[in-house]
């Protein structure tokens, strides 16, 4: 039986791998700070990372497998040390957002990285993930390094891609805002893909698990398609929803999935790797399906982290004329 060690293993994504792990017969311990139970059928132990003592329960015995999510450079260094030497396999998450060239179209694994996080760079997202990644990079060829894009599905904390769904759903027959979508593209990955691949795959070296190239205007037609919306979309221009405090990308007043032109590339990197080790991309219309379902349970107008509340929209909307 393989014995795997997840380094949090009670959130949104790491909770999908422990599942995957235990449907596939893995015996699974989750380490984590609390808060939040561990999937049925793993166990868990309570630590808190930015302590020296964090791995003491665990660091006295031999772990197949070793998965770590963190996003904090030093939880990831200070874990490789404890318990690197007996791990026969070790997998991070990283992050597309390791690359500085957000620019070039197409750019595979080599592309440059951001410098690594240094004195003061504590909030710097990118900057974190290239120092945890040097971390692992030890480890040899024992390490896999995965650099996800956007993770999409069902449950999804971030509220970055639901937000379309619950946009076109609350509006019923009135209009819905979106962004300029031309020259714009997406690229996705299910989180039940992206799980499947860390909890089965042998690969090892560094692969972007992302999905398929898709423009902007097609998803966002996707996801009003299925929602059945017949209602006017009227598209903003850039400049005017800067100029009307809208942001790019996430976060409260903004339309998820909208980036500045000048980073074309980075929703549209190669995922030739991923598709070489056997990574599956299920059809994005599955993942929509799922996720315009969850928005409808969660409820369209709940608080969200990503997106215009409805007044915000109209407001807008009203704007605009």
């Amino acid at each position: 039986m393989t014995d795997v060690l997840i380094l949090g293993g009670t959130g949104w994504l790491s909770g999908r791998i422990a599942g995957r792990l235990l449907m596939n017969g893995a015996t699974v311990m989750c380490l984590a700070r609390g808060g939040r139970p561990s999937p049925d059928g793993a166990s868990l132990v309570l630590a808190d990372r930015d302590h020296a003592d964090a791995y003491d329960a665990v660091r006295g015995r031999d772990w197949d497998h070793v998965i770590d999510v963190s996003s904090t450079a030093a939880h990831v260094a200070a874990g490789v040390e404890a318990l690197g030497e007996r791990a026969a396999r070790w997998t991070y998450v990283s992050s597309m957002s390791a690359y500085s060239d957000d620019e070039t179209v197409g750019a595979d694994e080599s592309a440059p990285l951001h410098r690594p996080a240094g004195l003061g760079d504590e909030y710097e997202y990118g900057a974190q993930k290239v120092s945890a990644e040097n971390a692992v990079r030890a480890l040899g060829d024992r390490a896999l390094i995965v650099r996800p894009g956007l993770i999409v599905g069902a449950d999804d904390p971030s509220d970055r891609f639901g937000y379309w769904g619950a946009a076109f759903l609350r509006a019923e027959d009135g209009p819905v805002l979106l962004p300029p979508a031309e020259g714009r593209d997406v690229q996705v990955i299910d989180v039940d893909d992206l799980s499947q691949f860390v909890a089965t795959t042998t690969a090892t070296g560094v692969i972007n698990t992302i999905g398929d190239r898709q423009p902007l205007s097609e998803v966002l037609e996707a996801v009003r398609r299925h929602v059945g919306h017949r209602g006017r979309t009227v598209t903003a221009t850039d400049g005017w929803l800067v100029e009307n405090d809208v942001e790019y990308w996430a976060g409260e007043r903004s339309l998820p999935l909208w980036l500045p032109i000048e980073m074309t590339g980075f929703m549209a990197r190669s995922n030739a790797r991923y598709r070489e080790a056997g990574g599956e991309l299920r059809p994005l219309d599955e993942t929509i399906a799922a996720v315009v379902e969850d928005e409808r349970v969660r409820g369209v107008d709940r608080e969200r982290k990503a997106g215009l509340t409805r007044a915000e929209e109209l407001s807008l909307l009203h704007l605009l004329g």
